[in-house]
């Protein structure tokens, strides 16, 4: 795919650029500067002022002044590799100019005795004397209009300098053609942004330093070039996936009918409207490739399941993946009394299954006696063979890359559902899965009490034990979450195993332990002894974040709550309130708070909405630490600001959906400019994805 002529310029090599030569080149591309375009998007972090000013007398120290001065007497250094100073008078203040290492020929040369000069640099007091420290700028007063009276600064990595950047940078922008508009030309006007070429010109020459915020028009038109080209590519694999023959899947809705009769209460409005866009994507020719976000307690399983239901109904199989054995098997139990109301065969297959019992429910999968299957990722392996699937569905995305999704379309599936119980912020959800349709679960399903939530400082311990044991003696089950698995030295934060130990000697056998380093036997163990009753109180680690559905338990401890983000803790309080007790979650925080650990806990206790609880944690934390940067898989952006600049994101999605959907193979003027923009931004993939039109 070829690009314009008139972008050549820009994908030449780097040491065709002003002042690059090979080293520099090397240190540029080990910055990701590849190509003169990429430091067109290099933008400026800030400027300096370098107005001329009267005098430095009138400037407060350290800040950076120009002015204009008369050079008096050079006071070399006494010793090699002293200081040399140099007098300097702007007519009402004496100062020094200060070198160190500097020659002394040189220095005659910039600064002769008895002339007029312009100095730009930083103003500092060393010993009760004002001082400028090796001057930025040094020229005759005639030659002041060469002069950057804002001067950019640009973010550096190691072997570049500010000066090689800048003239690199202006050499790439003097490169840089009118462009043809990419962005709808109704977007454009409405929110008054230059064109493409403009808005890069005021950025890396700006006027005065107010020039860079992120608000401006020309920085928020690059933020949304960049987020416009990462929505297109993103619409682009979603077409490229939609133009591959899926199954379609048509439900008579007789399975369906069976299981709803047999619940004691309706489905919510969000539920059943996911359902219908879930069906609708099934009946479709093309692969479904949706996204299921519901926020804890908002009943996903219920739609999981009629979604698979339409699956069977079509006369094909389903299989429903969980990140663990103790999931799968939970999932199976949970669902077990729906697919008797339903009338199908369904089997839990994890890596525990072995020997004849695996292979027995193998051969019932390739020959289609079984319509419904419950695993682990322990599903792909190669032996795992179904007769007709039709709907995969994953539980928890966040521990499910791309390549897995690739692997299971690889099995043959006609559609996929991806679940998540982590309410994500539309500006991320739209920035990882905007190849995805999206469907939310933002209603509780009725007869749901909320959770009480309390904070208290750790010096009530005692008083909280006392409670809990009264508590329990009720009958009452409760979790306490702590954030370290054993003793450290090093942290202070209470130990699963030293509050195990602690709490069992008040109320006896009635506690139990799980974390994560103890072997998954004896945690299973452990859970299903606490789910049936015969534990009272479970102490963990986070291990019970994702999982267990406990009705009976209805109080939860976590202690050191300052400790944990609060999606965790949102996640941790879901595990309480699924039963008709009224529950309670109590978080206990240790002295002294700071302000940011004092805000999550207040919202913790505001509210109970998820989606509120993502967004608020956003713009707590950034997007790398609230999805955990290791497997994030957010994209990096040069210019746009995920968390600051949502609405712009959002934008950009619709603008390149109905982009495409009017100019499938980018062949219009416009489509032509948004390739353009594509080849600018570097984003390669887009064209693997694009039909030749």
């Amino acid at each position: 795919m070829s690009r314009s002529d008139a972008l050549n310029p820009l994908f030449a090599q780097l040491e065709t650029l002003e002042g690059v030569g090979p080293k520099t080149a090397r240190a540029m591309e080990a910055a990701g500067l590849r190509r003169p375009a990429d430091l067109l998007f290099l933008l400026p972090h800030s400027a300096i002022d370098r107005t001329p000013r009267a005098g430095v007398a009138d400037v407060i120290p350290p800040a950076v002044a120009t002015v204009e001065v008369t050079v008096g007497r050079h006071h070399p250094p006494r010793s090699r590799g002293g200081r040399y100073r140099i007098d300097l008078s702007d007519g009402t203040t004496a100062f020094q100019a200060v070198w160190f290492h500097a020659k002394a020929d040189y220095l005659t040369r910039l600064l002769p005795v008895g002339e007029r000069r312009l100095v730009s640099g930083k103003i500092e007091t060393f010993d009760g004397m004002i001082q400028m420290v090796h001057p930025d700028h040094v020229l005759p007063p005639e030659d002041a209009a060469s002069l950057p009276l804002c001067e950019p600064v640009y973010p550096l990595a190691a072997g570049l300098t500010q000066k090689g950047v800048t003239k690199a940078a202006r050499d790439a922008l003097a490169r840089a053609p009118r462009m043809a508009e990419w962005i709808d030309p109704s977007v454009v006007a409405r929110e008054g942004w230059p064109d493409w070429t403009t808005a890069l010109h005021g950025l890396h020459h700006p006027i005065t330093p107010e020039d860079l915020a992120l608000a401006t028009p020309a920085r928020q038109r690059l933020a949304y070039d960049e987020l416009f080209a990462h929505q297109l590519t993103l619409a682009l694999a979603r077409a490229a996936r939609r133009r591959v023959a899926g199954r379609p899947s048509t439900g008579t809705g007789r399975l369906r009918t069976r299981v709803l009769a047999s619940l004691p209460y309706a489905p919510t409005g969000a539920q059943t409207r996911a359902v219908a866009e879930i069906a609708a994507d099934m009946a479709a020719p093309h692969r479904m490739n949706r996204l299921l976000q519901g926020d804890v307690g908002a009943g996903k399983t219920l739609v999981a399941f009629l979604a698979l239901l339409i699956a069977i109904e079509a006369g094909g199989q389903g299989v429903l993946m969980a990140p663990t054995e103790i999931l799968a098997r939970q999932h199976g139990e949970s669902l077990a009394p729906l697919a008797e109301a339903a009338g199908i065969r369904m089997a839990v297959l994890t890596g525990r299954d072995k020997g004849a019992d695996r292979r027995a429910k193998l051969e019932a999968l390739a020959g289609g006696q079984i319509d419904l299957l419950i695993g682990t990722h322990a599903v792909f392996q190669q032996d795992v063979i179904f007769h007709d699937l039709r709907l995969a569905i994953v539980d928890e995305q966040h521990r499910f890359g791309v390549a897995q999704r690739m692997q299971l379309a690889a099995k043959g599936v006609a559609d996929v559902l991806v679940m998540t119980a982590t309410p994500i912020p539309r500006s991320l959800s739209l920035a990882s899965y905007g190849d995805m349709d999206v469907s939310v679960l933002d209603e509780k399903p009725p007869g749901r009490k909320p959770v009480t939530t309390a904070l208290m400082a750790t010096e009530r311990l005692e008083e909280v034990v006392a409670t809990l044991a009264a508590r329990v003696a009720e009958g009452r089950q409760a979790y306490w979450v702590c954030p370290l698995v054993e003793d450290s030295e090093v942290m202070d934060y209470a130990s699963a195993e030293g509050r195990f130990a602690g709490l069992r000697a008040v109320m006896g056998d009635a506690v139990g332990l799980v974390h994560a380093r103890m072997p998954p036997a004896e945690k299973d163990r452990t859970m299903a002894r606490f789910a049936a009753g015969d534990l009272r109180v479970l102490v963990a680690t986070t291990v019970i974040e994702v999982g267990v559905n406990v009705p009976n338990a209805s109080i939860m401890v976590i202690e050191r709550a300052e400790t944990f983000g609060l999606a965790q803790l949102h996640q941790l309080r879901g595990r309480v309130g699924r039963g008709s007790e009224q529950s309670t979650c109590l978080l206990l925080y240790q002295n002294p708070l700071s302000q940011t650990a004092r805000r999550r806990l207040q919202i913790l206790r505001e509210t109970e909405d998820g989606f509120r609880i993502a967004e608020e944690d956003l713009s707590i934390r950034g997007a790398g630490d609230l999805i955990g940067t290791a497997q994030s898989g957010l994209p990096r952006f040069r210019i746009a600001d995920v968390e600051r600049q949502a609405g712009l994101m959002a934008l950009a999605q619709s603008d390149a959906r109905a982009l495409l959907a009017r100019d499938p193979d980018l062949s219009s003027p416009r489509g032509q400019a948004a390739r353009d923009l594509l080849w600018l931004l570097g984003r390669d993939e887009a064209f693997r994805l694009l039909r030749v039109g």
